[in-house]
């Protein structure tokens, strides 16, 4: 792979891609390992997009993984389970090309590349209770993987977001989190700790971070080392696309400017949109996701829905009828020391857990605490919560943090001293210096103490399911593991914000990520895949990893027919054309 300063005019690519988040980067190793030559843009000074600040989780049924933690998972369970999930909201057809598909560049992807991942355990499905979702096999992890064999190409990498990393930029996943809380009482937690507490501080001696890669930032530098051994793959960064151009034959060039500088590649089989979403589009955003501050989005810079308005130009729509035109986690926000703001999502490490309740301002229970990130960021917009507020025992706050506060209760004077974290001797101090109804909260917290004690949530259903149940603390021993007592004081609070994590209404594609016009007819060419595509899911947030499993399989589609498409076009040894697809 060449890394590219300059772009030379006219050079001619089989396949081009716009932004190197994973999907793009997918779509681009595929076409490489078909043997196209290949360009893959981005517009930031780093590969990753959102996928590198993510868990890396990739939601593909049916693999060869799958059968190691569910045996008797099928392809015909997957399609009933999204039917149920989404029914009418996207073409079942669509979805089908997705699951029949996503086996093999599983496997594809795995035997001529870096690209590796493992079953978890267990993993539900996030609608665990609909017919045909599981426990287990769909959602595949990224190995871990050592970024120093990328060498100088490691600085490309987006770094983790800084509050999800300890000890100066050591990156954990849960099985690590899990290892060091318990490191006192189990000598493998301990031996797995001291391990990577070791590999971090060497790795401080000649690196900015740490080189032990895992989630999304494991799986982006396997694909950027993967591609590293492609020497028709040429990458260039901060650069951006102005103009996408086509002749009567469709999509063949693009008009590019970096450094200041305008350039024309032209481009053979397609060009193949990754760019994110359109979430950093500010006008898109007043339309698609009407009072929701950009502030509050936890996803990487990059996403302005700039392709988006050269594909419509050439014909291109966005699809309709989804559940949402986002897909939601609640976040927590807290100043920098730089002056940039953290904002964090609160996916699974404290809200669910026993001894947390969250409330509106009049100090009301509004939502199930325990249910998915997506569906708890509807909830507080269609109830007016925003912002709501979580709140927690001195207890919790010692065994689940909470938010940007680490377990074990310690080091709270600087979040306390900012804002980020309120602390009340009482329940009614709390609700006073929040400016919440006191006496709302003095309700909802006893009744969720009244729920722990029966096991029973009969307003909201608290940890009813099996993907609720997985998020809770069944080691309290507890009859509900989702839900316990708030009784030791003080007592704690973090402002909740609904965050858009990603696009889900995008480009109309059909079953090869071929962009549709208006007429539904294919724009020669012209590919979406990743975000930049209608999610395959309709707004429903059906699993882990539902972004990323269909950026890798689509990706594999769009690339295998844009490679295609390219050899169609290549002149005969006698200089003859052989036509376009």
């Amino acid at each position: 792979m060449q890394v590219l300063n300059t772009l030379p005019e006219g050079a001619q690519y089989d396949v081009v891609v716009v932004g190197a988040g994973g999907a793009g980067m997918a779509a681009a190793l595929f076409a490489a390992m078909d043997g196209a030559k290949v360009l893959l843009l981005e517009r930031t000074e780093h590969v990753g997009g959102t996928t590198a600040w993510s868990a890396g989780t990739t939601w593909v049924p049916g693999t060869h993984h799958g059968p190691q933690v569910n045996p008797t998972d099928t392809l015909a369970d997957a399609a009933r389970y999204l039917t149920n999930a989404i029914g009418e909201r996207t073409p079942a057809a669509l979805r089908q090309a997705f699951l029949d598909a996503g086996p093999e560049a599983v496997a594809h992807v795995e035997a001529h590349s870096a690209v590796k991942f493992r079953p978890y355990p267990k993993h539900p499905d996030y609608i665990s209770d609909l017919d045909g979702s599981t426990l287990a096999g769909r959602a595949l992890e990224p190995l871990p993987f050592d970024g120093r064999q990328l060498g100088d190409l490691f600085k490309l990498v987006r770094p983790p977001i800084p509050e999800f990393t300890v000890l100066g930029g050591m990156m954990v996943d849960r099985t690590d989190i899990n290892h060091l809380l318990g490191m006192t009482g189990s000598l493998a937690s301990l031996k797995h700790s001291v391990r990577i507490i070791l590999r971090h501080l060497s790795d401080r001696l000649s690196h900015p971070r740490g080189t032990r890669l895992v989630m999304g930032n494991a799986l982006v530098a396997r694909l950027l080392y993967s591609l590293s051994t492609h020497a028709n793959v040429s990458l260039a960064l901060n650069t951006s696309v102005t103009a996408i151009n086509q002749s009567s034959a469709g999509v063949d060039s693009l008009t590019l400017e970096h450094g200041g500088q305008s350039s024309t590649v032209n481009v053979t089989g397609g060009v193949v949109l990754a760019s994110g979403g359109f979430n950093r589009h500010m006008g898109l955003r007043q339309t698609l996701l009407p009072g929701a501050d950009i502030g509050w989005c936890p996803a990487a810079p990059g996403h302005t829905g700039t392709a988006h308005g050269l594909a419509q130009a050439l014909g291109a729509r966005y699809g309709e009828g989804g559940l949402s035109n986002a897909f939601w986690a609640p976040v927590s926000i807290r100043p920098r020391a730089d002056g940039s703001k953290a904002v964090f999502p609160h996916f699974v490490m404290d809200r669910a857990k026993p001894g947390f309740v969250t409330v509106n301002q009049a100090g009301e229970r509004f939502v199930n605490e325990s249910t998915s990130y997506h569906l708890f960021g509807l909830a507080m917009q269609a109830h007016g919560a925003v912002p709501a507020y979580l709140v927690c025992d001195a207890e919790a706050l010692r065994m689940y943090g909470m938010g940007m506060v680490r377990p074990g209760g310690k080091g709270l004077a600087p979040f306390l001293a900012d804002g980020y974290l309120t602390e009340g001797a009482t329940l009614n101090e709390l609700a006073t210096k929040l400016g919440i109804d006191a006496a709302g909260l003095a309700r909802s917290v006893a009744h969720i103490n009244a729920c722990a004690q029966t096991g029973v949530d009969p307003d909201f259903h608290r940890g009813e399911t099996a993907y609720q149940q997985n998020i809770g603390d069944a080691t309290r021993g507890n009859t509900n593991p989702n839900l316990g007592a708030l009784g030791t004081a003080p007592f704690y609070a973090v402002k909740l914000f609904p965050g858009d994590i990603g696009a889900s209404t995008g480009l109309v594609a059909d079953e090869h990520a071929r962009v549709l016009n208006a007429s539904n007819q294919p724009i020669a060419g012209l590919y979406a895949v990743g975000n930049d595509m209608h999610s395959i899911m309709g707004g429903v947030y059906t699993a882990p990893g539902i972004t990323i499993g269909p950026g890798l399989v689509f990706g594999r589609l769009a690339a295998r027919h844009a490679v295609a498409r390219a050899r169609s076009s290549a002149p005969t040894p006698e200089g003859q054309n052989l036509g376009k697809s």
